[in-house]
């Protein structure tokens, strides 16, 4: 599929009704997330007086409060809007979708540690930033061992807002089900991406089965339905919210790894290099070594995953990647699986208001610039 058919695809869905209404309602639901996190955090002060613990407490709120797209709770609303979720319940859907956006500030602060990133949102990371508090020797080792334990606090604070809101009854304990099994099978595509890397031979296929557990399954695919459980969804809505959200997570990183390596640091926030010195085994980089040959080969090998990877070597990496068509295969790639995504949308029984804010956040996703 091309990206001129997912445009008459989404022209499609959106094209009846009012997507300036849809807006209104998404940008609605996003502030009563932050205004929700900000007051949850808060609350939780230091149970001690040390001013280097605050600190850690600081940063991790500003982490929280004060970035991210608000990807998760937004599919977390709307899965519970398309599966009939009325008005009176709303602070249902909206808590548990400060919970996920919680639980992933959490899983970010551990996988900056993991890839030795220096930047998130334009900002120095959690174990930057901590690093740079102490006034002792050792500075690194610690920004990394309390960036973990920050991580670890911001995962028990999700699973003390997700108790509140789904505790009582047979929805809550369906989407609590829902929320446990994510949290396996993003911990399980963090692993597989770990070994990845340490094997230094994923081919196409098994880095989409990483990304499909990492980020597919999480950032979409377990949002929707997790929102639909709360409405009482029947397992056929469940199934057609998996249909679409599958292909759209996959998608979402697809993109990811293209400005991982193409990005501009200026909007992405994130500089340009990392994933190029790490070495990541991702499915652009997986289509660039299939088909590199000769001279192309060996600089991929040298230079991708180099720590000293300076930018004249890694301009000759993204001509490679282009060279070999793997920019392109990636390209087309998105397009199909965004085209997937609206395929089962268009075939999915929902509320039409929802199907429309979910066809505008296909567009937004796909083809997003940070």
């Amino acid at each position: 599929m091309t990206a001129d058919t997912v445009d008459t695809s989404i022209k499609g869905i959106t094209g009846v009704g009012d997507t300036g209404g849809v807006a209104a309602v998404t940008s609605a639901v996003r502030g009563r997330v932050d205004e929700l996190l900000a007051g949850f955090l808060d609350a939780r002060r230091p149970p001690v007086g040390d001013p280097d613990v605050a600190e850690g407490y600081r940063l991790l709120r500003e982490f929280v409060v004060e970035g991210g797209k608000r990807i998760r709770p937004l599919l977390c609303y709307w899965g519970w809007r398309g599966a009939g979720g009325e008005e009176p319940h709303e602070d249902r859907a909206v808590v548990t979708g400060a919970a996920l956006e919680l639980y992933h500030a959490g899983l970010l602060i551990h996988d900056d540690v993991m890839d030795g990133s220096e930047l998130r949102r334009g900002r120095p990371t959690i174990h930057r930033g901590l690093a740079g508090a102490p006034r002792w020797t050792g500075a690194e080792t610690f920004g990394q061992s309390a960036a973990i334990l920050l991580g670890v606090l911001a995962q028990a604070w999700a699973d003390e807002l997700l108790a509140d809101a789904a505790a009582g009854d047979a929805r809550g304990r369906a989407a609590r089900a829902l929320f446990n099994r994510m949290r396996t099978e993003v911990v399980t595509g963090q692993y597989l991406d770990i070994l990845a890397h340490a094997r230094a031979d994923a081919d196409v296929e098994q880095a989409l089965t990483v990304i499909r557990y990492k980020t597919a399954r999480y950032t979409v695919e377990r949002p929707l339905q997790i929102g639909a459980a709360l409405a009482g969804a029947p397992p056929a809505l469940l199934e057609a919210y998996s249909r679409f959200g599958l292909p759209l997570g996959e998608a979402f990183q697809l993109r990811d790894d293209v400005l991982g390596v193409f990005g501009d640091p200026a909007v992405t926030g994130k500089p340009v290099l990392d994933d190029l010195r790490e070495g990541k085994r991702t499915v652009l980089m997986a289509y660039a070594y299939a088909r590199a040959r000769g001279p192309e080969r060996d600089r991929l090998r040298t230079w991708h995953g180099a720590p000293d990877l300076d930018e004249r070597r890694a301009a000759e990496l993204r001509q490679i990647i282009v060279d070999t068509g793997a920019l392109g295969e990636v390209e087309d790639l998105i397009a199909l699986r965004a085209g997937q995504a609206l395929g089962a949308l268009s075939d999915c029984a929902i509320a039409p208001e929802a199907a429309r804010a979910l066809a505008v956040l296909t567009e937004r996703l796909t083809r997003r610039v940070r």
